[in-house]
This record gives C-alpha cells, structure tokens and sequence, in this order.
C-alpha cells in the first residue's frame, strides 16, 4: 500500500543542510501494525511526515496505492490525507472551541457530507472508542485519555487505509496506554486499517507485528513482517 523506494529528505538552513532521511526504502501493506524505532534525532517523525504525505521526499519515489505521490499537486495531495490518511498527533490537535463530535466531524464535512450523516458516522465512531457519553465536551473538559480517545475517531472517521501516529501513548498514564493499545490494536483488526506509529513505549512495541528501527536517518533494523520493495 506503501513503499519509499530510496527516500531521502534534507533540510537547509542558511550554509548547513542537515539529513533527516538517508536512501531509506520500505514497503508497508494493508492491515499491518508497524512501530517506528529510534532515538531522538533518528528520523522517525520525517519518516511519518513522508508517509503522511505532510512533506516531500528531496529524492527518491513514495508510493501510495501504486501512485506516485510526487506527481501529485497539492491539491491532489490534501484530497488524498482527507480521505485515505488519517493522522493521529502526540498533542492531540483538537481544536479547543468546538465539542469532541464536532471535532471528529471536521473530517466529514471537509469531504461535504451532510450534518446529519457526519454527525451520525462521528457519534458512532465516539461510542466505538469508549467516549461518546462526553461527545458535547470541549477537548479542555476531557482527560488526556479521553482527548486520545477523540483523536483516534477523528483518525478513523473517514475509513482511511492507513493511519500515522507520532507517538500515540507518550501523554498518557499507565492505565490509558493499555487501554488505547488495545483500542489500536482492535481497531486494526475490525477495521482492516495500518496503523503506522513511532514509540518508545515498550507496551505498544510488544504488540507490534513490525519494528522499523531508525539510527541517523537510515534504517538499521527491522523485524517482523517484512514487506519488499
């Protein structure tokens, strides 16, 4: 569903280009359940924003679905992450002045679906994911389990085929995290959806079916599932 053939991603800052990605190749299939590794500096969250869509390689092919996505405009690229990509921040990014079923409804709406049916479709995604008894809460209302819990039905409202999450449990409790690592991992199963996540939670990195360990921006290990590019 996802390949990065030779992918690499430099950043220029006056006279210093830093590489964040370096020639790093890897397919992903429908249905996996992928943890991106590394230490800090190591080129996990480039590689999210390459998979995302969110930014563009400096070189080499990402391909979604068999499309070239560097043949796309931008337009063409948005239209793609509203409706095939769902992502999932470390801070959340609810917007504060709106209620959780509104903000799991953006989604919907961007795409012009009818009030109704987003309203409908964003409720019964809140119910599927434990909160949807606080649907009329603004995010400042909710804990920081329950914004999490928002955010992955905001991910999900559209039936993406993938879904990229940076770090999904590092704001979390102990007792949260387990309950949203198994809320993703039942999620991947009932719904067929990737979930392609950076961590270095070790609860999340047990039930991985596939570890993509980053050092430097290049891929040094990986175990697992292995999809070929």
């Amino acid at each position: 569903m996802l390949q990065l053939r030779d992918v690499s991603k430099a950043y220029r800052t006056g006279s210093f280009t830093q590489v964040a990605l370096d020639a790093v190749s890897v397919c992903l299939r429908d249905n996996e359940f992928v943890a991106v590794l590394g230490p800090s500096g190591s080129g996990k969250t480039t590689l999210l924003n390459m998979l995302s869509t969110v930014d563009r390689p400096s070189s080499g092919t990402l391909r979604f679905d068999g499309q070239n996505i560097g043949q796309l405009d931008d337009q063409a690229l948005t239209a793609l992450r509203l409706h095939q990509i769902g992502v999932i921040f470390q801070s959340f990014n609810l917007i504060p002045v709106i209620s959780a079923l509104e903000n799991v409804m953006l989604p919907l709406q961007l795409q012009g679906v009818a009030h109704d049916q987003a309203a409908a479709r964003a409720q019964t995604l809140l119910d599927e994911v434990g909160v949807g008894q606080h649907a009329d809460r603004r995010p400042d209302k909710l804990s920081g389990g329950q914004r999490q819990r928002v955010a992955i039905a905001r991910a999900l409202v559209t039936n993406p085929k993938a879904v990229i999450a940076d770090e999904p449990t590092a704001n979390l409790d102990s007792e949260n995290t387990k309950r949203i690592i198994e809320l993703m991992s039942h999620l991947n199963k009932e719904h067929q959806v990737t979930f392609i996540f950076s961590t270095h939670d070790p609860l999340l990195i047990d039930v991985a079916e596939r570890r993509i360990q980053l050092r430097d921006g290049a891929i040094v290990q990986t175990k697992g599932r292995h999809g070929c590019c």
